[in-house]
């Protein structure tokens, strides 16, 4: 089982809204073997708790604006690892230390990595 096309239009949208917030170290894995009811998982680093939540609210906002129904947010009042329930896709935004201590790349490993298609910046941004 792969990603659906729908899951992998969802992380384009949310990858982009993650990238303008400056979200870092975007990966996402097709978690879609090993987890029958999600697709992918997106993860995203943010270096603060204000940049956490800023980085959610807008991820949040575009898929909502795009049509997909938010099933479950967790986090958000601590910013520190916010979790977005988009049912296909699951949005992990995690700061700097809860992502290196979490470590879910080592426990997804086996899983592929889902390449994601930023929107070039231009040089002012």
């Amino acid at each position: 089982m792969t990603a659906s096309a729908q899951s992998l239009d969802m992380l384009q949208i949310a990858a982009a809204a993650a990238d303008a917030k400056s979200g870092e170290d975007l990966v996402a894995l097709d978690v879609s073997v090993p987890l029958p009811l999600v697709d992918i998982f997106l993860l995203v680093t943010g270096r603060s708790e204000r940049n956490v939540a800023a980085i959610a609210d807008e991820i949040e906002d575009r898929l909502l604006e795009a049509g997909h129904k938010r099933l479950r947010r967790e986090g958000r009042h601590e910013a520190r690892w916010v979790l977005l329930d988009f049912g296909d896709l699951v949005v992990h935004v995690f700061h700097e230390q809860e992502r290196v201590y979490y470590g879910l790349e080592r426990l997804w490993k086996d899983c592929p990595v889902v390449p994601i298609d930023l929107p070039a910046r231009t040089p002012t941004e």
